[in-house]
């Protein structure tokens, strides 16, 4: 007699799968996974346990976990993961959006509030998916915001995100700004960037979901985790207008090397955030321009 696959059967059945292949999160991505292929929300799950799957659905609910197995992550397998309340479009061509970053916007989000002109020219740097530039021009229509990558690819992803979420203050352009940063025709009054700072060595440490599937390029900075900053601090005086400031996200225990950095490049009045695991995870700088510089 054939097996009866319902929405329950197809959960439980999952989830152990999962934790023999030490999946992190196997009830959750089991889940998010079936409501992917299901079409539905999570929610939706457990208001219908006795449902039973068609084989299309059976199929493809099968191939979603044979690719999680093998630890690939739920949000490239759905091509989807929100941030800031807003659904983003992801691939591996760009960095999944994380909950760290949200802090990084909020505080961003935050000075542009207090601001007396919210009429601020903001620079991101590094977009990848767009996910901090889209969100910060969606919370703030008054803002223009420039967006940049060095990834053509990351930057179509990041294109088709704001044409999806409809943001038209924000633009995007591929280009290298640590090689050339004399190319802007403005100056920003903020600048907002979340940089590759983890350090090689540290790859080994990393969950194969990271290491093996997320672009190397978004996520390692050299030995020590420091290459992007030890070039683009000492930019930031050619880029920042007068009484700008700067945001940059950052890696465990980097925060005394960074403020080294700010310090040599003019900026003043440096203020680090703690992330929710009271580890110092944004750093913020202001910067003023002086007759001498």
């Amino acid at each position: 007699m054939q097996k009866v696959w319902t929405i329950q059967k197809v959960l439980q059945w999952t989830v152990e799968h999962f934790r023999q292949k030490q999946v992190p999160e196997a009830r959750l991505s089991a889940e998010l996974l079936l409501a992917h292929s299901l079409k539905c929300k999570r929610l939706d799950l457990y208001l219908q346990f006795d449902r039973i799957l068609t084989p299309q659905e059976r199929e493809d609910f099968r191939r979603a976990v044979e690719r999680r197995a093998k630890h690939e992550p739920v949000q490239y397998i759905t091509g989807e993961q929100e941030f800031m309340g807003l659904s983003f479009k992801v691939s591996p061509a760009v960095l999944i959006p994380r909950p760290e970053t949200e802090l990084l916007v909020e505080h961003v989000l935050k000075e542009i509030s207090h601001r007396t002109n919210q009429n601020v020219n903001i620079l991101d740097v590094g977009t990848g998916s767009g996910a901090i530039a889209i969100s910060i021009a969606h919370q703030c229509p008054d803002c223009a915001v420039t967006a940049v990558d060095l990834s053509p690819a990351a930057i179509e992803v990041a294109m088709e995100n704001a044409g999806t979420l409809k943001t038209e203050n924000v633009r995007f352009e591929v280009r290298d700004i640590l090689n050339s940063p004399d190319v802007f025709t403005v100056r920003f009054d903020l600048i907002v960037s979340n940089p590759p700072y983890v350090a090689k060595r540290e790859r080994k440490n990393l969950q194969p979901q990271v290491a093996r599937y997320e672009p190397g390029e978004a996520l390692f900075a050299g030995t020590e985790g420091m290459d992007f900053y030890r070039k683009f601090i000492p930019l930031l005086p050619k880029l920042l207008a007068d009484a700008g400031s700067v945001y940059l996200e950052i890696g465990y225990d980097q925060d005394w090397k960074i403020k080294k950095l700010l310090d040599k490049a003019g900026l003043s009045q440096i203020e680090f955030i703690p992330d929710y695991q009271k580890i110092n995870r944004i750093v913020k700088a202001y910067y003023e321009e002086t007759e001498s510089r």
